[in-house]
C-alpha cells in the first residue's frame, strides 16, 4: 500500500545547515512508517497555522502499571488517522546508558515491529523514549520488552527512573558506584515507580563527583554527587609542567577558585583544604596534577526542580557526606520517612522542594528527625526576630 505524500515546505527549512536534523529522521522512518508518515503531514499543518493539534492527557498504559506510558491523541483523526493514537512509552534505561549492540538491536526491532519507529535516546528524565504507539499494541510491545530483558520507566506521580553518569565505567573522577547505587534504588523502588501513589513525581540522580554530568543539582528531589573529606591530592611536578607549558596558573586557576583556598608562588601549588568548595574547577584545569582525595563518599541534596507550579529551585544539602555502602539501608530509611511525610502532608503537584519551602526547613528535619547542620544553611539569619526553641522552653 502506498504511503499518502505530505508536503513539508517548512519543515524542509529544518533540514538546511550543518546540523543533524529531527525533521530527516522523521522521513527516514515515514518511507516505510504509517504512522510516521502522518506525523511529517501534522507537524508541517502545525507549523503552518502556529498551533498544536495534540489532545492533553488521557489515562492509557500496560496490565498492572500506572506509569511508563504517556496518553497522546491528535484532534485530527479523520486527517491523519495513523496517528489517532500516538502514545509514547518510556523504557528504563541502563545505569550510564551502556548498552551491547545486540540489546539496541533488539530495542529496534522491537519499536519497528510495534510502533512508529521512532526515538529519543535518552528522554531528559532518562528513560529510552518510544514516541508513537496504538493503544492495542501497548500490551504486545511490553511482552516483547519484559522478554527481552526490559522494563517501563517512571511516569506521573511517582518514583520517576533513576539515573546516573557513567561514574567508575570510565571516569577516574567517581567519588562511588553511581551503577550500583542507580541499579539498586531502582530495584528497591519497584512499586513506587510503576504504581503511582505520590502528590507528584519524585527523581533520583546520581553523579560521581562534583562535575555532576546529569546536572542533578537542578533536576532532582533526591540528589546524590560524589565528594570527598580529606585533601586533595597534588603532583607538585605536574604543576609546574602546565606552567612551563603555557598554563596561567594564577588568572586561570587561583583567581577562578570560588573558596580562595589556592597559593601559587612559582614553584609550589598550596591548597588550604579546609575552606576548598570542591567545585573541580582545579582538577578539571589540572587533571594531571591534581585528583579528589581518597577519603570518598558522596553529598545528599534535596528538592531541586524546573518551574511549573512555583519558580526554578536547586537542591540544598540533606546530608553531608554518606558513605554509600551496600544495601544502602540507612538511606533508604530516610528517603522512606521524607515519602511518608510528603506523601501524608503534601497537596497535589507539590513537589519535595515546594513542600519544604511551605513548611520550613527546619519544620521539615523535625518531622523526619533529622538533626540540623550548617551545611544545610544557605545564608546566616538575618532577622532578630527570631527565637531559638530552647531559649523558649527555658
Amino acid at each position: 500500500m502506498a504511503l499518502k505524500e505530505h508536503k513539508t515546505p517548512l519543515l524542509d527549512e529544518l533540514e538546511k545547515g550543518e546540523w543533524p536534523s529531527f525533521v530527516t529522521e522523521i522521513k527516514n522512518c515515514a518511507s516505510k512508517n504509517e504512522m510516521s508518515n502522518d506525523l511529517l503531514g501534522l507537524l508541517e499543518k502545525s507549523y503552518r497555522e502556529r498551533i498544536g493539534f495534540w489532545k492533553h492527557g488521557g489515562i492509557v498504559g500496560v496490565m498492572g502499571y500506572g506509569g511508563g506510558v504517556i496518553g497522546r491523541y491528535t484532534q485530527l483523526p479523520e486527517e491523519y488517522p495513523n496517528i489517532e493514537h500516538f502514545h509514547t512509552m518510556r523504557v528504563n534505561q541502563p545505569s550510564g546508558w551502556l548498552y551491547t549492540s545486540d540489546a539496541l538491536r533488539k530495542l529496534c526491532d522491537i519499536w519497528e515491529k510495534h510502533g512508529s519507529g521512532l526515538t529519543n535516546m535518552h528522554g531528559s528524565t532518562g528513560d529510552i523514549v518510544f514516541l508513537g504507539c496504538t493503544t492495542d499494541d501497548l500490551e504486545p510491545t511490553f511482552a516483547d520488552l519484559t522478554e527481552a530483558g526490559f522494563d517501563l520507566g517512571g511516569s506521573g506521580s511517582d518514583v520517576r527512573t533513576p539515573s546516573c553518569c557513567i561514574g567508575p565505567a570510565r571516569c577516574e573522577w567517581a567519588c562511588y558506584d553511581t551503577l550500583a547505587v542507580t541499579y539498586d534504588f531502582t530495584m528497591h523502588y519497584q512499586d513506587e515507580l510503576h504504581r503511582p501513589a505520590f502528590p507528584y513525581k519524585w527523581k533520583f540522580k546520581m553523579s560521581g563527583c562534583p562535575n555532576d554530568c546529569v546536572a542533578s543539582v537542578a533536576r532532582a528531589d533526591i540528589s546524590i554527587i560524589g565528594t570527598w573529606q580529606d585533601d586533595i591530592r597534588i603532583d607538585q611536578d605536574s604543576v609546574g609542567e602546565y606552567s612551563d607549558n603555557g598554563l596561567d596558573i594564577l588568572r586561570d586557576v587561583i583567581m577562578n577558585c570560588p573558596g580562595k583556598c589556592m597559593e601559587w608562588d612559582g614553584k609550589t601549588l598550596e591548597i588550604d583544604n579546609k575552606t576548598c568548595r570542591h567545585c573541580m574547577h582545579c582538577i578539571n584545569a589540572m587533571p594531571k596534577a591534581l585528583r579528589p582525595g581518597t577519603d570518598t563518599g558522596a553529598v545528599v541534596l534535596i528538592g531541586s526542580k524546573a518551574p511549573i507550579v512555583e519558580g526554578a529551585i536547586i537542591s540544598s544539602v540533606l546530608v553531608p557526606f554518606w558513605k554509600p555502602e551496600p544495601p544502602y539501608d540507612d538511606l533508604k530509611d530516610l528517603m522512606d520517612e521524607i515519602i511518608d511525610l510528603w506523601c501524608e502532608e503534601g497537596k497535589a503537584r507539590e513537589r519535595i522542594g515546594e513542600f519544604i519551602q511551605r513548611v520550613g526547613m527546619g519544620n521539615f528535619l523535625d518531622a523526619i528527625g533529622l538533626e540540623p547542620e550548617p551545611a544545610m544553611v544557605a545564608y546566616p539569619r538575618d532577622n532578630p526576630y527570631v527565637f531559638y526553641e530552647d531559649a523558649e522552653e527555658e
